[in-house]
C-alpha cells in the first residue's frame, strides 16, 4: 500500500481548485446551505446517491447521511461534531460533489478511478450537530437563548461555541475512555461530556447508523492541529492501521499524532477502534488555534490537501480486502 511515486508527483503539481457548480467554499456553511446542496446534489444525481436521515439533533434538525457508490464494503466521513468545525462540513461537501460527478460519468477523481466506488461506497455524514453550528452561527431558537446564555458563561459572543444544543461536546461522549474524561460537570459550551455515553441524540444516531453500515475504516473531521490521530489501544492491528494512516499523512501532509502515554479517549475515533477492531482516523484540518473557528481563507489549503482523501480510502479498503481475502464480488 505504497504510496506510488506518480501519486506524489500529481498531487505536488495538481491545481488546488475548488472545481464545484453547486458547494460553494467562499461563505460560511450553515445547515439551511447544506440541506439546499444535498437536496440539488440529489435532483443531478439521483442514480448516483442515497440520502437518509440518520437521526434528529436537540432541536429537531435532521441529520443526514449521503452514500456515493454501490459497494457492499464502506468507507465514514463525519464532519462537524463540533459547532465551531463547519468548514469540516463544506470540505465533505465539497469531496461529495466531486466523487459523485466524476463516478456519474466514470472520470478520475485526480489520480484515482471512480469505478472503484462500484465496489466500495463512501457514506457521507457532513454535520453530525447541526444545533452546534447553528449557535456558533448566531442562529439561535428564541425559547433557548436564557439557556444557551448560561452555558456560555454569560458571554453574548457564541464564536466559541463547541458543543450540542444541551450543552454536551459529542466528541467526549462516546465509551472507550469515558470515565477517565474531566472536565466540566454541568453543561456548557466545551468539552462537557454529559452524564453517560451516548446521552445526546446526536451520538444516539451516529453509532446506531455506524453499527449498521459497518464501515471498513471510519474518519472523523475535526479542525485544529493539522494532525492526523489513529492510535487508540489498536493492539494486534497496530501495524495495519499506522500503515493506513502514514499512507493518508503523505497524501495530505499533515504529521501523525503521538497522543501521551496517559492519554483519555471519548472520543468517536477510540470508540470505533476498539469496539469494531478496525482502521478511524481524525483528521484536524487547520493550524491550532484556541476557541474560535477557522477562517474561510484557509480553505483553498485544507482543500488541496484533503480532496482526495476518501478515494485514497476506498482504495485502501480495497488493499485491505485483496490481501484477505475477503472482498465481496
Amino acid at each position: 500500500m505504497k504510496t506510488s511515486i506518480f501519486l506524489i508527483c500529481f498531487l505536488l503539481y495538481c491545481p488546488s481548485v475548488f472545481a464545484t457548480n453547486i458547494v460553494k467554499s467562499d461563505r460560511i456553511y450553515t445547515y439551511e446551505q447544506m440541506q439546499f446542496d444535498i437536496q440539488k446534489l440529489k435532483e443531478t444525481y439521483e442514480r448516483e446517491l442515497e440520502v437518509t436521515v440518520i437521526g434528529q439533533s436537540y432541536y429537531g434538525n435532521d441529520i443526514p447521511a449521503i452514500q456515493i457508490g454501490k459497494g457492499k464494503k464502506n468507507v465514514v466521513l463525519i464532519g462537524a461534531h463540533h459547532g465551531r468545525e463547519w468548514l469540516t462540513s463544506s470540505l465533505l461537501m465539497g469531496m461529495l460533489e466531486n466523487y459523485v460527478g466524476a463516478f456519474s460519468t466514470g472520470a478520475k477523481v485526480g489520480p484515482f478511478d471512480s469505478n472503484m466506488l462500484n465496489d466500495v461506497s463512501i457514506w457521507f455524514v457532513p454535520m453530525l450537530n447541526p444545533d452546534g453550528v447553528k449557535i456558533q452561527q448566531r442562529d439561535i431558537p428564541l425559547v433557548f437563548v436564557d439557556q444557551l446564555f448560561l452555558m456560555n458563561e454569560g458571554e453574548i459572543n457564541f464564536s466559541r461555541w463547541k458543543a450540542n444544543g444541551m450543552g454536551i461536546d459529542l466528541n467526549r461522549q462516546y465509551p472507550a475512555g469515558w470515565r477517565e474524561l474531566r472536565g466540566p460537570h454541568t453543561p456548557t459550551y466545551q468539552f462537557y461530556k454529559g452524564n453517560r455515553p451516548f446521552e445526546a441524540l446526536e451520538t444516539q444516531a451516529l453509532a446506531a447508523f455506524i453499527d449498521k453500515i459497518q464501515p471498513s475504516i471510519a474518519v472523523a473531521y475535526h479542525s485544529t492541529g493539522q494532525e492526523i490521530y489513529w492510535k487508540y489501544k489498536n493492539g494486534k492491528y497496530e501495524q495495519r492501521d499506522y500503515s493506513i494512516a502514514k499512507e493518508i499523512a503523505q497524501l495530505t501532509g499533515y504529521k501523525l499524532g503521538k497522543p501521551p502515554k496517559k492519554a483519555t479517549g471519548g472520543g468517536f475515533t477510540d470508540w470505533f477502534i476498539t469496539t469494531y477492531r478496525r482502521p478511524a482516523l481524525t483528521i484536524e484540518i487547520c493550524p491550532p488555534m484556541v476557541n474560535r473557528a477557522p477562517p474561510l481563507s484557509s480553505f483553498p489549503e485544507v482543500w488541496k490537501r484533503n480532496q482526495y482523501v476518501g478515494m485514497k480510502l476506498v482504495n485502501e479498503v480495497l488493499e485491505l480486502h485483496k490481501s484477505e481475502g475477503k472482498m465481496e464480488k
